[in-house]
């Protein structure tokens, strides 16, 4: 068996579900990365020490202290150690506004990394800052604004290399709880997809946003009374929701220079739906973004102390 690399520092995306780590050597370079469904849902606070040492035990080294770059809901109220939001308008942050968290295993030094708080209107991130990090990284002259798709949307206006201002959104959420445990469950059994019902249902659900209730229930009753599928139902469902999003997010995407941080497959969902208001966005990888949001900060603190 060969012998695991040291790490030299170690970067964690710590969501809810997941926590992945990635196992770093001197310049910053990921040389290895580990993954479990350990994620802050599923651990009390004293669990978290024990559930990192699992992935990352056969990367550290005895009689060396190797310092943890945490990022995500690692740091909510409700994971390890809660790490205090900074306020908006603010730089993504970094290392050097991290909590320190106390360990019983000296051979590591953890950190978590805080949210993004916005006083008016009330808004917070946790993890999302992150993966802006690494937009600004990789990205240092962008000006516009990022849509990061997922269980909570997030439309961000960056300037200057500053989170200026954003709005969340529960569309992913509402899919979720809409597909799973309301009377569309009954309807939305598939995971295929009709990308004509999505586009058709996004435009439905911009052109007239208060009448989706009515609308969602309408995807029932065509189940019943006109014989349509499940892969239609799904895609009205997902449209429906997107597009009534998009209407009440207009002042974040109209005329503006806009990209999207997710994985393909909602992200192209969000693409296909700007472009047919004219908008044309990029999509970014989520997961390069967040280990090079984590890689930011780290090297941010780096420059600091030297």
């Amino acid at each position: 068996m060969s012998k695991k690399p040291s790490a030299s520092w170690i970067a964690v995306d710590w969501g809810t579900s997941n926590l992945r780590v990635w196992i770093m050597d001197e310049s910053s370079a990921a040389v290895a990365k580990v993954q479990s469904t350990n994620g802050m849902g599923v651990l009390a606070p004293e669990q978290f020490e024990d559930a990192l040492l699992a992935l990352i035990d056969p990367y550290l080294t005895h009689g060396t202290i190797t310092p943890v770059i945490c990022a995500g809901m690692v740091g909510a109220r409700q994971g390890w150690v809660e790490a205090p939001y900074v306020a908006t308008p603010c730089t993504p942050p970094n290392r050097a506004a991290a909590t320190l968290v106390p360990t019983k295993d000296p051979r590591v030094s953890v950190h978590i990394l805080p949210g993004v708080k916005q006083m008016s209107p009330p808004d917070v991130m946790r993890g999302e800052e992150t993966q802006i990090a690494g937009v600004v990284k990789q990205h240092p002259n962008f000006d516009g604004i990022l849509c990061l798709p997922g269980t909570h949307t997030k439309w961000v206006h960056i300037s200057a290399g500053e989170i200026v201002s954003f709005q969340t959104f529960m569309t992913g959420e509402m899919f979720a709880l809409l597909g799973g445990q309301s009377v569309l469950r009954h309807s939305v059994t598939t995971d295929d997809w009709d990308q004509d019902s999505f586009i058709t249902a996004a435009a439905d659900g911009m052109a007239r946003p208060q009448a989706i209730a009515a609308n969602l229930f309408g995807i029932r009753a065509a189940g019943l009374v006109s014989q349509q599928d499940a892969k239609t139902a799904r895609a009205r469902l997902s449209g429906l929701l997107i597009g009534a999003e998009l209407v009440a997010a207009r002042a974040y995407w109209l005329g503006q220079n806009v990209a999207i941080v997710g994985d393909d497959n909602i992200g192209d969902l969000y693409r296909a739906a700007l472009a047919e208001q004219g908008v044309t966005a990029a999509v970014w990888d989520v997961s390069d973004l967040t280990l090079s949001g984590l890689i930011g900060a780290y090297d941010t603190q780096q420059e600091a102390t030297k």
